[in-house]
């Protein structure tokens, strides 16, 4: 039963010479290696229809596209954002031993990349994906990817949850990749249709989305009345990126089961 696993794992391969992937910089990078570590790769995952091997390779792939679009703009050059198949394509033909080399080499280079935009301006603006990001997002979206998909692979462990509630994570969900995460819901709705919810942690801002056939938005706001929803931290997060705890209970609400409905096919994700 073969593992993704370290060159001293028991069923690990060849001892390969890795490049340093900065622990300060990206502290959830080796709680995701420990999480995949301990899988096999065509193990099933929190990830509707993906595998260990399915996150592994798409890990990979935000890497090397965050790390080549942000590189070449600190070159001068501005380079459109590939579909993820056409990032990933090359990846899942490798065994596995390959994609685990390739996932630390893609994030080595965007540890380095992300080392050399310390030099940039943080509020200056790169294209991605159809809207722009400040250079410091870059490295964070990577980190939201290695939790989100650390959570993936483990569940409701308590380590995974904690990274899930860090305020910077709702932060970034919400004001770096807000209408990307409502855009493939909002492609459901009727003409006419038109949703508006508010999403309450006690404690913290709310955040309130709104949509319709044509128009979306999402934004932190003070709270305010009676809320579509009340969650803790963790679990906000997963409902903006799709998912949902395993403990039902978590998420109250008494919006009535047709309105929470609609609010839970909008935050669809991806």
């Amino acid at each position: 039963m073969r593992h993704f696993a370290h060159p001293h794992h028991p069923s690990g391969y060849a001892p390969v010479v890795q490049r340093p992937i900065d622990s300060d910089r990206f502290p959830e990078w080796q709680p995701f290696v420990d999480a995949v570590q301990q899988r096999r790769p065509d193990a099933g995952t929190w990830c509707e229809a993906w595998t260990v091997r399915d996150i592994v390779v798409h890990q990979a792939g935000n890497a090397e596209e965050l790390a080549r679009v942000l590189g070449a703009h600190l070159e001068g050059e501005t380079l459109a954002t590939r579909r993820f198949e056409e990032r990933e394509g090359p990846l899942r033909v490798l065994n596995d031993a390959d994609l685990w080399d390739a996932l630390h080499d893609r994030m080595a280079t965007l540890n380095e990349v992300a080392v050399a935009a310390d030099e940039v301006p943080t509020d200056t603006d790169v294209a991605w994906t159809g809207r722009t990001m400040k250079v410091p997002w870059f490295a964070e979206h990577m980190r939201e990817e290695l939790v989100l998909h650390g959570w993936d692979v483990t569940g409701d462990h308590a380590a995974a949850q904690a990274r899930l509630a860090e305020p910077w994570m709702t932060t970034h969900s919400v004001v770096a990749v807000g209408r990307p995460l409502l855009a493939k819901g909002a492609r459901e709705l009727r003409p006419g249709e038109r949703i508006e919810a508010r999403l309450r942690v006690p404690g913290t801002d709310d955040v309130v989305v709104s949509a319709d056939a044509e128009h979306t938005t999402i934004a932190l706001e003070d709270p305010n009345g009676a809320p579509t929803l009340e969650t803790d931290g963790a679990a906000r997060v997963l409902l903006l990126w799709g998912r949902r705890p395993a403990d039902p209970s978590r998420i109250c609400s008494r919006a009535g089961p047709e309105n929470l409905g609609r609010v839970r096919r909008l935050l669809s994700g991806y």
